[in-house]
């Protein structure tokens, strides 16, 4: 922060220059966190800094990136009041500022500090109508697949302003009150649509809020950044009857059409290990297609042999070949030795997974687990992988909201099918609910807590998505998409072709997305689908 914001605002400002001396080595009067000039002193501190918070009365306190402070430091309590602390020598003339990227609703510092201000918003002219107001992403219309041309509506006029016409409005605009609060309170709120001519565009705002809709993570990134707002996490438990009255009639352990490729996910129990094989196709949307729980003790090696021959199967498509595993995910929070052993050798395909509610997105950067004889960690031994199940759960359930078209319409995206599981299992997947709750100092924290006591069925299906995520499933375009539905009609072609022909050789097959028949099948060894067939 002094290196890029503060040292660069001094260099470049000449009445600023003239006060701060220039860096040397022997002058203690401008350091990195430190910049002495006539008639006072700017000292830097981070918000984890017990010591630096306390260290010197201040008149004037800036605080920066609120929401990213931590509630408790060193046990002394929060930054926030030990800061403002330091300015009760001032008591009647010091001068506060407060600012900060709004986070998640209901866990801001900044929207609670904005509620307790005047609210102000920049109110510009409509370049026809002269009508002051705002400047909302809600008005920003563009036309299907052409968010680049994104034009603004006003609201009064419903005439159309281009990204252009800023320059005309934009010096023309004036903070405006929205609310009554202490007189010597002001708070003021913008965001990425009054970005002048040649920064961020309307364009360029609607072509974010089209690749936002990919992901939960990415949604909150564009609400936080360029809207300034906090995220609303919705966290509304589907319900399960609903779920279950909207099942499907394909096939349990088959691959159904618009399936592309498949991913596993595994959670270890100390008596079973209950997995799920899910495929995934265009717009994201998912099919489960098998779930199997593996009776046995997990310290046994019988249970992780079944594993094993779960892991190396095949299921069969309705589009003709039988489809392997890209991904499996594993979760590595139980029996953590005896799932590092069943990783060991079985290469990138599979991912041992552990939540990480301070991951910065679905899926983290990985880390190593395995440990050498000098007792550090193996750089290329097996790693985990860090995932925020917040975001996952939070994206399922807004797909399980989601209603199944009518009339042969097409499905959402993320839309979710299910064969003829038995109640039990919507039960599992809907186990959870979003929680707010307000901590020891007083901030609201959210977090999920069950609703009741099973929930495989929800923690399996948040793995698989972590797993398809591993795979790429969030980077994938109409060319990747159109590839798989390729390799997948080439090979079916090549099966009517062997049945003709016993003597066919299909050697080129590409065993990574498509088996050959006479793999290993799921349904065979020691396990049940417990609880979920009909």
């Amino acid at each position: 922060y002094s290196k890029q914001r503060i040292a660069p605002m001094i260099e470049e400002t000449p009445v600023l220059r003239a006060k701060v001396s220039e860096m040397k080595s022997r002058d203690s009067g401008n350091t990195i966190l430190e910049k002495d000039f006539a008639g006072g002193v700017l000292v830097m501190t981070g918000a984890n800094s017990s010591t630096g918070l306390r260290s010197m009365p201040a008149k004037y306190l800036g605080l920066d990136e609120v929401d990213a402070y931590p509630h408790d430091v060193d046990e002394e309590g929060d930054p926030i009041d030990l800061a403002v602390a330091r300015t009760l020598t001032f008591s009647s003339t010091h001068k506060i500022l407060m600012g900060s990227t709004p986070t998640v609703t209901g866990r801001s510092r900044i929207d609670t500090a904005f509620d307790e201000t005047d609210r102000r918003f920049f109110n510009v002219p409509c370049a026809f109508c002269g009508v002051m107001s705002p400047l909302m992403f809600g008005q920003l219309r563009w036309a299907s697949g052409k968010p680049h041309l994104a034009e603004y509506e006003c609201a009064s006029c419903s005439r159309m302003m281009q990204n252009y016409q800023k320059e005309e409005i934009l010096p023309h605009g004036s903070w405006v009150p929205t609310a009554e609060c202490e007189p010597t309170t002001r708070g003021y709120a913008i965001n990425g649509l009054y970005s002048p001519v040649g920064w961020l565009s309307w364009g360029d705002i609607a072509v974010k809020a089209e690749k936002a809709k990919a992901s939960t993570s990415r949604m909150q990134v564009f609400v936080n950044t360029v809207q300034g707002e906090s995220y609303a996490m919705s966290g509304e438990t589907p319900d399960a009857h609903r779920l279950y009255e909207r099942r499907e009639n394909y096939a349990i352990g088959r691959v159904p059409i618009g399936g592309l490729f498949l991913t596993g996910a595994a959670d270890v129990q100390a008596d079973r290990i209950e997995v799920e094989i899910t495929a995934w196709g265009r717009g994201k949307q998912s099919w489960s297609v098998d779930y199997i729980v593996l009776q046995g003790s997990t310290k046994e090696e019988a249970v992780w042999a079944e594993l094993t021959k779960v892991f190396e199967g095949s299921w069969p498509s309705e589009a003709g070949p039988e489809m392997r595993l890209m991904r499996f995910a594993i979760d590595h929070g139980y029996a953590s030795d005896r799932v590092v052993d069943w990783a060991r050798g079985k290469g990138s395909s599979v991912m041992m997974v552990k939540g990480d509610a301070k991951a910065p997105s679905v899926l983290g950067a990985s880390s190593p687990v395995e440990v050498g004889p000098m007792g550090k960690k193996i750089k290329t031994g097996l790693k985990v992988w860090p995932c925020n199940v917040g975001f996952v759960k939070e994206e399922l359930y807004r797909w399980l909201n989601q209603n199944k078209p009518e009339d042969g319409g097409e499905y959402p995206n993320g839309y979710c099918h299910f064969p003829q599981y038995n109640l039990e299992y919507f039960e599992q997947i809907t186990a959870e609910q979003l929680v707010t709750k307000a901590d020891r100092f007083g901030y609201k924290t959210s977090h999920w807590e069950k609703k009741r006591a099973r929930n495989e069925a929800l923690d399996v299906r948040v793995y698989n998505r972590i797993a398809a995520c591993g795979w790429g499933l969030d980077r994938m375009t109409d060319a990747h998409w159109a590839r798989l539905e390729a390799i997948l009609g080439m090979h079916a072609q090549r099966l009517v072709e062997a049945e003709r022909s016993p003597n066919t050789v299909t050697e080129d097959q590409p065993a990574a997305a498509v088996a050959p028949v006479s793999a290993v099948s799921p349904s065979k060894g020691r396990r049940t689908r417990f609880r979920f067939t009909q």
